[in-house]
């Protein structure tokens, strides 16, 4: 089989084609059946595109960094959540011996490529801007295609925003272009204002204004722009507009139904859960049903039709065809006027919006895991638990890293369960609590009369307690380096003698340790003996923070929910706005934090469905909690206070906080109830 696309690119699993691969090589060097092309822009699929928004709260730092962090683990821009890509536009950097043959391209000519981009090696030496209003990246970086990779080989002078949008529905405008008629009642559920307006021009340009248009917008679909604008744009083209909450298809066909009645023919653009159920009811009996994406739940409203027992058409995304692109490039001729409303509209607000309580809900769509006891939804948590579980089976020291209450120990027993020490003691250490005068003989065990107090029988020590097992070291860091010389000895030699004792003793034990500060940080200024941490450091576990995972944020509630109202035998549920709040929230406490803010709540909760003003209640108050606390404990140690100091700390605090969680100095004044001058004042004062 001669390989056009891209085949021998393929890493991981050997045997896969680029487009299913979970790893391809995106080296910079060109094999002679290959192009190498400058990427420019980079259009992400809307599904995507809102998945990773969401995962890092709209930070645009955040969204860069984890779009890196997909390209760099996989060679290629492919969310494993949603299993989808984009598109690219840029220019010919180099062309393979063989593909220069055949190829119609030369070097500098531009270059809009049609593939997925889950298809394509990429690599992005970096992000020059996030355009949150089209889903689309300014970089700098290459990209590898092939002998059958579908490009755009026309000259085109449309707005190159717009031409990647459109292109990534060509397929389906062509399509429906195809299949309505005259007469027809047609309704558009639109996921964003752009493709809105292309679909309703696609239709408008077959039919003119023989057909009724019903355009349905999600409310989640244009951002803060107030609907009064959105409509009047809308109307260009469509004859009613609607605004619903898909989310909720009940009580949104109730609201379609009063404007407009059922329909010929119902185009679902949403990829959004309830989508597909409003499809159908939306639909007349034996009417068609549109599918323009593969993830706008055909099958869900395949067996929602059957349940209502309504016959409908449904017809799902039709393969490839040549006419498509040329297509798409007329009406986009035909519509610009109207997509330059859209883009002042974009212009005129921000589209950017925060976390809101039904895009939260987002999350709960993910498929939950579990590894024993350990929940996960995130990608993250996924690649951490694999590079554990490999890590397990190998009889070797082990440094777990990780803020305070990331699950450091629970990582610990996953390791110990799925170990060759399974069967044998797991001996847990927390060496922050171990007095220094007592430490060696709590590790090394003491005979008897050893010191005075020592038991008559002598004891173990967590070592000999320990043998043919593990041993978990809690907080390493906080030996002494005195004990740490002593550590080292018996991890080099395996034997040591008890306090007070004459005969070696020999041990055989895997050590696990866990420190919240990076060893390494230790070592650097003198706390932590270099030597002792390259003992221990055969393997590193790094656990990230929960901040890092947020899509652990809800099955991690759900979990702990449910054990405490088992515990107190109650029935507690937390509604959309409480899991917004909860994914908003910085969590610095990570998983012990969220888990005590659930037990908090289920208990002071007076009514049994938990609201997002309760849970914001609740974190606010940990806040004003945690700065009061460092107050009373001065008062306690030095028994009075400098008033004016601790209001600076205060103040600090606060502004720190807020700049923490809400991520702009505009958000975090509001927040704060003060100007934002005013927070850029003090923000200079303390240097934040």
């Amino acid at each position: 089989m001669r390989d056009t696309f891209g085949i021998e690119r393929v890493l991981q699993p050997r045997g896969a084609v680029p487009v299913t691969a979970w790893k391809v090589d995106n080296s910079k060097k060109v094999l002679p059946n290959e192009a190498r092309i400058k990427v420019e822009r980079v259009h992400i699929e809307l599904d995507s595109f809102q998945q990773i928004c969401s995962q890092c709260d709209y930070d645009e730092s955040k969204v860069i960094q984890r779009i890196m962090d997909i390209i760099d683990k996989r060679g290629k821009l492919h969310n494993p959540f949603t299993d989808s890509g984009g598109m690219l536009y840029g220019r010919v950097e180099e062309i393979g011996s063989r593909l220069a043959e055949q190829c119609d391209y030369r070097v500098g000519d531009e270059y809009l490529c049609l593939v997925t981009l889950t298809a394509l090696p990429l690599y992005i030496e970096s992000i020059e801007k996030v355009d949150f209003n089209y889903g689309q990246l300014i970089v700098k970086g290459y990209a590898i295609v092939f002998e059958d990779t579908m490009y755009f080989d026309s000259h085109f002078d449309e707005d190159i925003r717009y031409l990647l949008t459109a292109l990534q529905e060509g397929g389906a405008f062509y399509s429906i272009s195809r299949r309505v008629e005259a007469d027809m009642s047609i309704a558009i559920l639109g996921k964003d204002l752009l493709t809105a307006m292309l679909y309703s021009g696609v239709i408008r340009d077959k039919l003119g204004d023989r057909c009724r248009l019903l355009m349905v917008m999600d409310d989640e679909a244009y951002g803060c722009i107030p609907e009064e604008e959105v409509k009047q744009v809308l109307e260009e083209y469509a004859d009613e507009v609607v605004f619903v909450d898909v989310r909720n298809p009940v009580d949104s066909y109730a609201e379609v139904v009063k404007t407009i009645g059922q329909m010929d023919m119902v185009i679902n653009c949403i990829d959004k859960l309830g989508a597909e159920t409003l499809s159908i009811f939306m639909c007349k009996n034996r009417g068609t049903v549109y599918f323009t994406g593969l993830a706008n739940g055909y099958i869900k409203a395949i067996l929602v039709a059957e349940s209502i027992r309504k016959k409908i058409h449904a017809v799902d995304l039709d393969q490839y065809s040549a006419d498509e692109i040329s297509f798409t490039v007329s009406i986009l001729k035909k519509v610009r006027r109207e997509l330059n409303l859209v883009d002042h509209l974009y212009s005129k607000y921000s589209f950017r919006q925060d976390l809101s309580a039904r895009t939260a809900g987002i999350f709960s769509q993910y498929e939950v895991s579990q590894v024993d006891d350990f929940i996960y939804a995130s990608h993250v948590t996924e690649a951490m638990l694999e590079e554990l579980i490999n890590i397990s089976k190998y009889d070797c020291n082990v440094i777990i890293q990780g803020e305070t209450g990331v699950g450091k120990e629970k990582v610990m027993q996953l390791i110990h369960k799925n170990s060759g020490r399974n069967d044998k003691p797991c001996i847990k250490v927390n060496c922050a609590t171990i007095q220094e005068n007592l430490a060696e003989s709590e590790f090394f065990g003491y005979e008897a009369g050893a010191f005075t107090g020592a038991q008559s029988s002598g004891k173990k020590g967590y070592f000999e307690l320990a043998n043919n097992g593990i041993l978990f070291l809690d907080e390493i860091g906080t030996l002494s380096l005195s004990m740490q010389s002593k550590l080292l000895r018996v991890l080099q030699e395996n034997q040591f003698y008890r306090v007070g004792g004459t005969k070696q003793i020999n041990v055989n034990v895997r050590v696990i340790c866990a420190n919240n500060i990076p060893l390494m940080r230790l070592v650097e200024t003198g706390r932590f003996r270099e030597d002792l941490y390259y003992r221990l450091n055969i393997c590193k576990i790094n656990v990230p923070p929960l901040r890092d995972r947020k899509e652990d944020i809800y099955v991690l509630t759900k979990e702990f929910l449910s054990r405490y109202n088992k515990k107190y035998g109650v029935l507690k549920e937390i509604d959309e706005n409480g899991y917004a709040a909860l994914q908003s929230y910085d969590w610095p406490g990570n998983v012990r934090e969220l888990e005590n803010t659930v037990h908090r709540i289920v208990v002071s909760s007076k009514e049994n469905m938990i609201s997002g003003l309760d849970i914001e209640s609740l974190l606010n108050q940990n806040i004003y909690e945690d700065n009061i606390l460092d107050a009373k404990g001065k008062f306690r140690r030095d028994g009075k206070l400098n008033f004016d100091r601790v209001m600076e700390d205060q103040e600090k605090k606060l502004i720190s906080y807020a700049l923490k969680k809400e991520g702009t100095t505009r958000k975090a004044a509001d927040s704060l109830g003060i100007t934002q001058a005013k927070l850029m004042r003090i923000k200079k004062k303390y240097q934040l």
